[in-house]
């Protein structure tokens, strides 16, 4: 595969930087590890942004509203990561000892945790930290159809087979370290030996793998997690490349950082930056001495500012994603005014400034971006002049089929007394603000994920209709 051919040219590159200055290797790790503890958890469903998961590991500063257990399993993760980057260099082996260490460093202490019945009925049961599971742990798909780990009573011998097979396979002359790495996750996740941490323990013993061979650790980002599920759903059915190929792009994504800390260059990532600057943003706004935070000219200018470009950049680019799917298809921004002749000039001009600045700063994924319509509304209030704007992209003709040929996707933004929100009906989300209080990283990847996901249904359905009518 391409890929695995780039990573192996990134490797040796990387080789040619070796030793690695103790500054430029511990910089660039623990970049990884902060990545690896955010990301891996956050598939899992731990709560913690990126930059509280930072605060914590750095500084020990915890968010008041967030749960203990969240912070627990950082912790917990933190722990596992720093004893497995410890035993790396040298000669250990890969062992079930190993492996249940490893669980239980990840878990920290057993618990409760709700459950199901073979037949139904709701249970608790209990998740032994370091021991393999006691009861089924069979997961319920969206079809209602049922996928089948390794039964309890089967687990034992699936594991000492797993490394009997690993240990083999690994003595090979001709074996490939990340086919190799690849591969025991996936087997690992098909026995899921334990009743909980099965997910972030596979994902850290594929990297043990890969770091004793040299390369730095893949990071799984949790923004991409459906297609890490996609291409291990494939794996279930056979098709086993498409993971390959995965985990080897995301390789590649690792050894491009690695390189650039051996060089001394930056190591930081757009959305790294992106999530910082929204969070400092965040702390900068929430502690401004703000004496009105009302419906004004000024306070709805500068809300915009705040908010606009990346909304706007984030809402087209996921649209985008979709147009291969139809013949045409446009973007447009509605501006909502009490009346067109009340408007000042500044509004208009504040509207350009910033079309103007998102169009340079997004022209090669983007392009041009539609005029600003002007659209009156009626209503007793007469200040301030912008009362709300839309974010409108249309989709027109749906390619190969003659059912469903227009879709749109839009988000409001309605300015009130006291707030402003935004709201996308057909994806049933809705969220205030008070002024001068932008949207973070998080919530705006949130309304993101339900608007893609909202179109990609559509077409399902679509298709699934095309299909029955042939």
């Amino acid at each position: 595969m391409e890929a695995l051919e780039k990573v192996q040219q990134l490797k040796a590159d990387l080789d040619s930087f070796r030793p690695l200055k103790p500054e430029a290797e511990a910089r660039i790790m623990q970049k990884f590890r902060l990545d690896w503890n955010y990301h891996s958890n956050n598939i899992e469903g731990n709560s913690l942004t990126y930059g509280e998961t930072k605060a914590f590991i750095l500084f020990g500063i915890t968010a008041g509203k967030k749960p203990f257990k969240d912070y627990l399993e950082i912790k917990g993760h933190n722990e596992a990561i720093n004893w497995v980057l410890s035993l790396v260099k040298g000669e250990t082996e890969l062992t079930e000892v190993f492996i249940r260490e490893l669980h239980t460093l990840l878990l920290k202490e057993s618990s409760e945790s709700f459950a199901q019945t073979p037949d139904g009925k709701p249970t608790k049961k209990k998740i032994e930290v370091g021991k393999y599971k006691t009861l089924p742990n069979h997961v319920l798909q969206p079809t209602g159809e049922m996928f089948y780990f390794a039964s309890p009573e089967e687990t034992p011998a699936k594991m000492h087979e797993l490394i009997d097979w690993y240990r083999a396979e690994r003595e090979k002359t001709d074996v490939n370290p990340i086919i190799l790495a690849t591969f025991f996750h996936y087997r690992f996740i098909r026995i899921h030996p334990f009743d909980d941490g099965n997910g972030r323990t596979a994902r850290i013993l594929m990297n043990f793998i890969l770091m004793q061979n040299g390369f730095p650790p893949v990071i799984i980002k949790t923004e991409y997690k459906e297609n890490y599920y996609g291409v291990l759903r494939l794996a279930d059915v056979g098709e086993l490349e498409p993971f390959i190929e995965y985990v080897a792009n995301n390789l590649v994504h690792s050894l491009e950082i690695m390189i650039r800390g051996a060089k001394g260059e930056d190591i930081e990532e757009a959305d790294d930056l992106d999530k910082e600057l929204a969070l400092l943003e965040k702390r900068f706004v929430q502690t401004r001495n703000i004496k009105e935070k009302i419906w004004s000219n000024e306070n709805v200018r500068d809300t915009l500012y705040l908010l606009f470009p990346n909304l706007i950049k984030q809402f087209v680019l996921v649209c985008k994603k979709f147009d291969r799917f139809y013949l045409d298809s446009s973007f447009s921004i509605k501006l909502i005014t009490q009346s067109i002749k009340n408007l000042k000039t500044k509004e208009v001009v504040l509207f350009k400034k910033l079309r103007k600045e998102l169009s340079e700063d997004t022209s090669e994924e983007i392009g041009n971006l539609a005029t600003i319509t002007v659209v009156p509304k009626v209503s007793k209030i007469h200040i301030p002049e912008i009362i709300g704007l839309q974010l409108i992209y249309d989709f027109k003709t749906l390619l190969n089929t003659n059912v469903g040929n227009e879709f749109s996707s839009e988000i409001d933004i309605e300015f009130d007394r006291d707030k402003y929100s935004i709201i996308s009906v057909e994806n049933e989300f809705g969220e205030d603000k008070p002024y001068l209080t932008p949207f973070d990283y998080e919530e705006i990847s949130k309304l993101m994920k339900l608007i893609s996901n909202t179109h990609k249904e559509n077409l399902e359905k679509i298709f699934l209709i095309q299909n029955s009518r042939n």
